[in-house]
């Protein structure tokens, strides 16, 4: 007989998961003295929305369901933040949520919520477990069905009761999904229908992608000869370096691109959605005329044809079908690609990278530039939602997979929580967080959590007084007329220093270098405020 807090904790270690995040609810005592005796390491956060980031990052890095645990009511609507990166950027995530005894229900019980209601829009699944002797099965399935697919955030509903009861139950068995190819002839048809396009396009994104993955997408692009462009924020899939590579659609994209992507007469979409940010707001390709050929692979089959119907489609995750594409093309005779069009697009990528001065004694592109030349290359950045972010996704060059971790939900707040997931799998690796002074505010009280569990993540703080992407847009629609985007933001450095981490300032483009060494030496999270001009807005626009 086994409690259900004992049984969660060993139906968790069966299925592998060696590290979850929570913060502690009464309502689910039960589950914490179950991870008592486990292996498990959980990490205690300071608020429901970092914990659930952490382990959404987590995820990102790991490729297995992040393991969430929140108490009810607010618990549980704190999280809401994390789960919605989740669903956006399709990561497998488990939110173990504390429920309410299930004898109260439907009386509006302290902290009572109907989850299936809340969670309904934002996760994959939502569920409650009322009984203690199905415990494994519900979680095996919240597993199982965050992986399927397009993966998501799946909830489950634990009431204390049900927790805390006793019970002679098996844990559950079976094996994790193993995605299988299509059969070589449907590639072979792909490759037929790209082989008749005269201006195509690549791109991939998406939740499956593994360095293998990214091997093989370079020498498929070697052999193609195609340019190759990746979806919002996962730069990181194809070495920035490599020949083929034409840049990343995100928010400020090169405009030269875009033009790329609307005078493309066919698009090769390997596990992206290629949703509105990568079509600037469905403006580049028109949903209702889309007036080129639409090749599209991607692990849901109901994420095909979704918005753009394909004119052809085949269902299987971005990392085994650019295996198999691969190998389809070593079958293919006579193949020329569009050398000519590979170049012109490798220019056009370089030409964007070339630095455009901002005001100020710090500059954020010589900062990003510096980064991206000194950091080691399997070194981790983190980011969440701001204007800072564009100087760091125009300006840094990603050289291999698993080194970008950002939401593209845009969620402010998230590249903290998810620095330290990062520094906590990979201790070895440098770790570095950009954020805004409004984004690193979201979740700045983490700082607790990563000096009590030993992460240390460098922190780059780009300081403009301001919510700067907002500011932005309302200088444009009403220039002049400021309101509500100001910040009166405390010393960053010694905020880090009071947590037990490392602080320093800098003001002078000359300082950034000698200061990140500090921070790197220190052994500890260290956090360097960079004090901008506050006239800065977005790469190539200022206030006057």
């Amino acid at each position: 007989m086994r409690h259900g807090g004992r049984i969660l904790s060993d139906q968790l270690v069966k299925l592998g998961v060696r590290r979850v995040f929570s913060v502690p609810g009464e309502s689910f005592l039960a589950a914490l003295d179950g991870l008592y005796d486990s292996d498990i390491q959980n990490v205690v956060c300071r608020q429901e929305g970092g914990a659930a980031m952490m382990a959404e990052a987590h995820a990102k890095l790991t490729g297995l369901p992040g393991v969430c645990f929140v108490t009810r009511g607010p618990g549980a609507t704190n999280a809401s933040a994390g789960v919605h990166v989740a669903r956006q950027d399709s990561t497998p995530l488990v939110v173990f949520v504390g429920q309410i005894d299930s004898g109260h229900t439907d009386r509006e019980t302290f902290q009572e919520v109907d989850y299936k209601a809340m969670f309904g829009s934002l996760a994959k699944g939502v569920f409650q477990c009322n009984d203690t002797a199905r415990l494994p099965e519900y979680i095996a399935r919240a597993f199982r069905l965050a992986l399927s697919g397009r993966p998501g955030p799946v909830v489950l509903a634990l009431p204390e009761n049900m927790l805390s009861a006793k019970a002679d139950v098996p844990d559950f068995t079976g094996t994790w999904r193993t995605p299988a190819a299509p059969a070589p002839y449907l590639w072979d048809h792909l490759l037929m229908r790209l082989a008749e396009a005269k201006a195509p396009l690549m791109v991939v994104g998406g939740p499956h992608w593994s360095p293998q993955a990214a091997a093989a997408l370079a020498d498929f692009a070697t052999s193609a000869r195609i340019p190759v462009a990746t979806a919002f924020r996962r730069q990181d899939y194809m070495d920035n370096r490599h020949a083929c590579f034409a840049g990343d659609l995100n928010v400020g994209v090169n405009p030269r691109l875009a033009q790329r992507v609307r005078d493309a007469d066919c698009l090769l979409l390997v596990g992206t959605r290629f949703g509105d940010i990568e079509t600037q707001g469905y403006t580049l390709v028109d949903p209702v005329g889309p007036g080129k050929a639409i090749l599209h692979v991607h692990a849901d089959a109901d994420e095909i044809g979704r918005v753009y119907g394909p004119t052809l489609g085949v269902v299987c995750p971005g990392d085994v079908a650019m295996l198999s594409l691969r190998d389809a093309l070593s079958r293919q005779d006579g193949w020329t690609g569009w050398a000519e069009a590979v170049a012109p697009a490798r220019a056009d990528y370089d030409h964007w990278q070339t630095p455009v001065e901002s005001p100020g004694d710090v500059k954020q592109e010589q900062v990003i530039r510096w980064l991206s030349d000194n950091l080691p290359v399997d070194a981790i950045l983190t980011n969440g939602a701001g204007n800072y972010a564009a100087w760091l996704h125009r300006y840094f060059t990603w050289k291999q997979h698993g080194t970008q971790l950002a939401p593209t939900s845009g969620s402010m707040g998230y590249g903290f929580p998810a620095a330290i997931a990062a520094s906590l799998e990979h201790p070895d690796r440098t770790v570095v967080c950009l954020a805004g002074d409004g984004c690193f505010q979201m979740t700045c009280n983490e700082l607790s959590t990563a000096v009590q569990h030993g992460a240390a993540p460098i922190v780059v703080v780009m300081n403009n007084g301001r919510y700067g992407t907002i500011r932005m847009h309302q200088e444009r629609a009403y220039p002049g007329r400021v309101s509500g985007t100001v910040l009166a933001n405390p010393d960053f450095a010694a905020l880090a220093c009071a947590y037990g981490g490392f602080g320093a300032v800098v003001t002078r483009q000359d300082q950034f270098a000698d200061v990140f060494a500090q921070a790197s030496g220190a052994g500890t999270v260290a956090v360097i405020e960079v004090r901008l001009d506050a006239r800065v807005l977005s790469p190539g626009a200022s206030l006057a």
